[in-house]
């Protein structure tokens, strides 16, 4: 079902003030830009591939403490790569981000409304 012109207009108003009004969360829905989240999954990865290579390297020397550090190095690295979680998040400390309330939804909502009366 195709959008009528009007509507089109709408939505390339709606998506040019977030455009103006928050430049990071567009630059993150596109994809173009790297989120906190995805670099700590990309760190976890490297970390467990990093750790599954001591582990190997424990077998190969038959060292048991190497073998131990190893997985203790995978371990750690799939648990970031899965967690939403900072550590300052889990210690209960406050990360210092406040959630705007961002003006143009304000006058979009009022948009709403005044269409469907």
């Amino acid at each position: 079902m195709a959008l009528s012109e009007h509507e089109q207009k709408l939505l390339a108003e709606m998506e040019a003030a977030l455009a103006a009004d928050d430049p990071r969360l567009v630059g993150t829905l596109t994809g173009k830009t790297r989120t906190r989240q995805a670099s700590r999954v990309l760190l976890g990865v490297i970390a467990v591939l990093v750790g599954l290579i001591i582990v190997l390297s424990g077998l190969v020397a038959k060292s048991t403490v190497i073998g131990v550090a190893g997985f203790i190095v995978s371990l750690s690295g799939a648990f970031s790569a899965i967690s939403n979680f900072s550590l300052r998040q889990m210690m209960g400390k406050n990360t210092g981000t406040k959630i705007k309330n961002p003006r143009w939804s304000d006058r979009l909502e009022r948009r709403w409304d005044d269409r469907s009366n």
